[in-house]
């Protein structure tokens, strides 16, 4: 599915966050109020997604529930949408696993791998379909191609070699985009996700046409904190510009105050640490030979992906703080009993914030999506704000942290700047179907040497799964946005 596109899916979720933001800023009767959501949503007279308003209100009591941070109600037992409401209604944050949830109403059941003939067949008299086929799948019926679904293998011969493009491979869009292979199916046919397998990147939830796949939520708690009278501070990730309209990242942070922010800074001012530190661990562990290779930190789904798949390389994983850490470390070190909140791409952010292998100092994560749902309960438009209002906390080289390829690229600028003559090689890898074949590969031997930058999802942080707009303008966004920046390089600073 298209990136960027202002689907159904995108427009309910967005609607989904607004609602939940009223929620918190208004509601007096928080039971009645979320019990009255799914009629005031799924009006009969519009109803359009679904085949009845009465799936259409189950589907929506599901996303009300997760975007709540609570988690699916069972299928098989009498449960309010309300029940366990008093338990996330709350100034702190709050999360009940796991992070990813099917809602099996919302399910189309697609089917998994399958190769069928379109009435596009012209029944041509070579057939090359039939020929090809090693299993004797393929026979004519009534002048055209049918293929047996119990003997095809799904070896795909058959589509390559039509000459009319007359047979399409069918695939589950989640599982497709899935590098892990976490999707699997659960009874009746439906999608479900392997928790062995997943590392929550959540690119299943971004790519399903049936918005069936969603993570939960802290946009409820974040409401109650900024109600709070608390001091709170946002950090915005690098590939937060463009993503609200017209609005430059001054108005996106006069905006964020407008909402009860006390102050809002770039997450890029810890990769600036960052790409100083592993610059230096690169040329004392993997330029000596110490080390075979290294393996960049700030991608968590890309580290889950390394420790769960490939645990031998665990000890080449950088140890340097993510930069949402080390820019939360930074501000709680200069005011302890601020909250900090992580404003990003990446529904993965929300686990890290939650670990307690490594503390985060990170009260909140919220994306883009669920930014903007609060934006739109407050009636605020961040492209008409006026303002004096500045972001230059961090260099060019950090901002670039926000797309593949821009981690490594400022630890590479580093070494050739602070350590010239030093021999360095990169490598990087987008997507965790190529991710894994690089790891795969660094585990053969076949990377010695080499700083690898891994990224979850292709195309970096700006295709993150909690963005609102097509990667390419995410992209050109964010070039302008570290062509802008006062300094080239971290230390400078």
């Amino acid at each position: 599915m298209e990136r960027g596109l202002d689907t159904n899916v995108k427009k309910t979720r967005r609607k989904i966050f607004r609602a939940v933001a009223e929620l918190a800023y208004t509601s007096k009767n928080l039971t009645k109020d979320i019990e009255a959501l799914p009629y005031e949503l799924c009006n009969v007279e519009d109803s359009a997604d679904w085949e009845n308003i009465y799936r259409e209100r189950e589907v929506t009591r599901e996303r009300l529930r997760l975007a709540l941070g609570m988690r699916l109600r069972p299928e098989d037992k009498p449960v309010s949408v309300s029940s366990g409401v008093e338990e996330s209604n709350v100034a702190e944050k709050y999360y009940e696993p796991p992070l990813l949830q099917v809602i099996p109403s919302a399910c189309n059941a697609c089917p998994e791998n399958m190769y069928i003939v379109s009435d596009q067949c012209m029944g041509c008299v070579a057939h090359p379909c039939m020929e090809v086929c090693p299993k004797g799948a393929i026979s004519m019926k009534n002048g055209k191609s049918f293929i047996d679904q119990e003997k095809c293998i799904h070896c795909g011969k058959c589509h390559s070699v039509c000459p009319y493009d007359a047979i399409s491979h069918k695939k589950r869009p989640c599982a497709d985009v899935c590098g892990a292979g976490a999707i699997i199916s659960d009874e009746l046919g439906r999608a479900d996700i392997d928790r062995t397998a997943c590392v929550s990147c959540g690119q299943c939830m971004a790519h399903c046409p049936f918005g069936a796949i969603a993570d939960k939520s802290q946009i409820f708690q974040l409401v109650k904190a900024l109600q709070s009278g608390k001091k709170i501070i946002a950090e915005a990730a690098p590939s937060f510009v463009g993503q609200f309209g017209a609005a430059v990242p001054a108005q996106i942070k006069a905006a964020l105050k407008m909402l009860g922010f006390a102050d809002v800074v770039e997450t890029a001012i810890g990769a600036d640490i960052g790409c100083m530190a592993e610059a230096e661990h690169y040329v004392e562990k993997v330029s000596t030979g110490e080390l075979p290779f290294i393996l960049t930190s700030c991608c968590p789904s890309w580290m889950f992906l390394a420790k769960l798949f490939f645990p031998e390389t665990i000890d080449n994983i950088s140890r340097e703080l993510t930069p949402m850490v080390a820019t939360a470390r930074i501000i709680k070190e200069k005011d302890p009993e601020a909250l900090v909140v992580f404003i990003g791409p990446c529904a993965s952010k929300k686990l890290e914030a939650s670990r307690r292998t490594v503390r985060s100092d990170v009260d909140f994560v919220i994306t883009y999506e669920e930014l903007q749902g609060i934006f739109d309960a407050k009636g605020i438009v961040p492209e008409e704000i006026e303002t004096k209002e500045t972001m230059e906390d961090a260099t060019g080289a950090a901002r670039g942290y926000g797309a593949a390829g821009g981690v490594s690229a400022a630890i590479e600028k580093c070494i050739r700047t602070y350590y010239p003559g030093t021999e360095i090689h990169i490598e990087h890898a987008e997507g965790l179907a190529d991710c894994k074949k690089m790891l795969t590969l660094a585990k053969s031997g076949l990377k010695k040497g080499c700083l690898i930058e891994g990224m979850a999802c292709p195309g970096g942080c700006i295709a993150g799964a909690g963005t609102n707009i097509a990667i390419p303008v995410a992209k050109k966004k964010l070039a302008d946005f570290q062509v802008e920046a006062k300094l080239p390089l971290p230390e400078q600073n």
